[in-house]
């Protein structure tokens, strides 16, 4: 690696650890990856070269290819040298997966017996380690064309491995795959309000930290929450009920350091329609609230630079929102402002659907659906560019992950468009994984994992 990319790593690697603290038991940057996005769903891992181009057709880059048998969106997770990750095996054959821009609304035909698994692999050979399956039978909700019966992404910690299945249940294995408890939280469907017989599926993942387990669950039926759970025993600590919309979104936890009162400040941030908030990570208490942006709620909450940034955008609205770390009670907007005391910055029409955006170094990049990045100062919200990415006609649902001064963005028919990191826009290569890729990737020690339709694909620089 040149002296120059060396330089930018380190700089970035310094920037990330000042803005997302890492306690001594948790993830290791650049190694571990342990849930959706990896460390607080930052998406970045540094210290190692990636490959900015591969040839998945002649094996040039590609360290290993593995099957994987089934249908599902959840990404991996990896620690240490575990890749764990989720599927859904239907006994009626190959699933019907209908990817694409389109507005159809309607529920997915395979609702016969599906083998729930949860698996683990070696990274570094893509050989299978281990393989349990968590529940099987008949869904209890249908699912979107374009989703699957495995969405939600695994968590762990290195000894624990939690899975969410949504109305199949919400698992604890060790890293051994010993099932070490489960709950069954009954039927969840996350389907769309305003039609509730469109049943989706379920999708918000689960997040651990300091010897917690959060979960989202906003769903149609009365009951919604968000919650804490003890890792190591499955114990609730503490539940709070919500009233918003179905979501997608998987919460993000903001560890802020000393509070005013000199106590340890944590938040737990969750996205929504009605009720985005924070709430206390010891206890629940609501902390902040704002209402309003896109009525689909899916992307998660990410933080950096004393900010935290949450986008929606279906129906009216399409914000980008910068909150600030010590915001307070009801920070929702006036009609025309676009800050308040609790809001640094915001926008009304530049948010993202589907993706989880991402902060890398000083700068914030939003991806939409349709494949436009914006591109802003993560500080005040000045737009440094707005370019298309894809060609119109395909969708970009995997949200961006960076590392080594690339960011990757992923089209749904398995396009990866690699992009250098700056205020400018500069496309390094462009590259195919030659099927459908609709989860997020994971990085570890400089290695790209993509988990398509039907395979797990490790990328690395002169892998071969």
């Amino acid at each position: 690696m040149s002296l120059a990319r060396t330089s930018l790593a380190a700089t970035l690697l310094a920037v990330l650890l000042a803005t997302a603290p890492i306690s001594a038991e948790e993830a290791r940057p650049g190694i571990d990856w342990p849930g959706f996005r990896g460390i607080r769903a930052s998406g970045v891992a540094e210290g190692f070269p990636t490959a900015a181009s591969f040839d998945v057709a002649s094996g040039a880059n590609v360290k290993w290819r593995s099957e994987i048998a089934g249908l599902a969106h959840s990404s991996p997770v990896i620690w240490g040298n575990d890749l764990c990750l989720t599927t859904a095996v239907s006994a009626e054959g190959t699933p019907e997966l209908k990817v694409g821009l389109y507005g159809d609304i309607g529920s997915a035909a395979d609702i016969g017996p599906q083998r729930y698994e949860v698996l683990c692999l070696d990274k570094t050979t893509g050989k299978e380690r281990w393989r349990t399956t968590a529940y099987e039978g008949a869904p209890k909700t249908k699912r979107h064309p374009k989703a699957t019966h495995a969405n939600s992404t695994p968590a762990t910690d290195g000894r624990h491995l939690v899975t969410f299945f949504g109305s199949e249940g919400f698992y604890c294995h060790d890293l051994a795959g010993k099932l070490l408890w489960k709950k069954d939280f009954g039927v969840l469907d996350a389907g769309y309000y305003l039609a509730p017989d469109a049943q989706w599926g379920f999708a918000s993942s689960p997040v651990i930290h300091d010897g917690k387990v959060i979960v989202q669950v906003d769903v149609l039926q009365k009951g919604g929450f968000i919650a804490a759970f003890d890792v190591a025993t499955g114990n609730e600590v503490w539940r709070v009920g919500r009233t918003d919309v179905p979501t997608w979104s998987t919460p993000t936890v903001w560890p802020l350091g000393a509070g005013a009162s000199g106590g340890s400040t944590t938040l737990v941030l969750a996205n929504g329609y009605r009720q985005i908030g924070a709430y206390d990570f010891a206890t629940g208490r609501e902390v902040w609230r704002m209402t309003g942006g896109g009525d689909i709620p899916v992307p998660t909450p990410i933080t950096a630079h004393d900010l935290a940034f949450i986008t929606n955008a279906h129906g009216r609205m399409a914000p980008v929102y910068a909150v600030r770390a010590g915001a307070s009670g009801d920070i929702t907007l006036a009609t025309g402002a676009t800050s308040n005391a609790g809001l640094a910055w915001s926008t009304a029409r530049d948010g993202a659907y589907m993706q989880t955006p991402i902060v890398y170094g000083d700068l914030l990049y939003v991806g939409r659906d349709n494949g436009v990045v914006t591109c802003f100062d993560a500080r005040t919200g000045a737009q440094k560019y707005q370019t298309r990415i894809g060609d119109g006609s395909r969708g970009f649902t995997s949200s961006p992950v960076a590392a080594d001064g690339k960011i990757y963005f992923t089209s749904e028919q398995g396009d990866v468009v690699v992009v250098r990191a700056g205020a400018e826009y500069q496309e390094l290569a462009r590259n195919e994984l030659g099927e459908v890729h609709m989860s997020t990737p994971a990085i570890s020690e400089g290695v790209l994992y993509f988990r398509t339709r039907g395979h797990v694909v490790a990328i690395a620089e002169s892998a071969k």
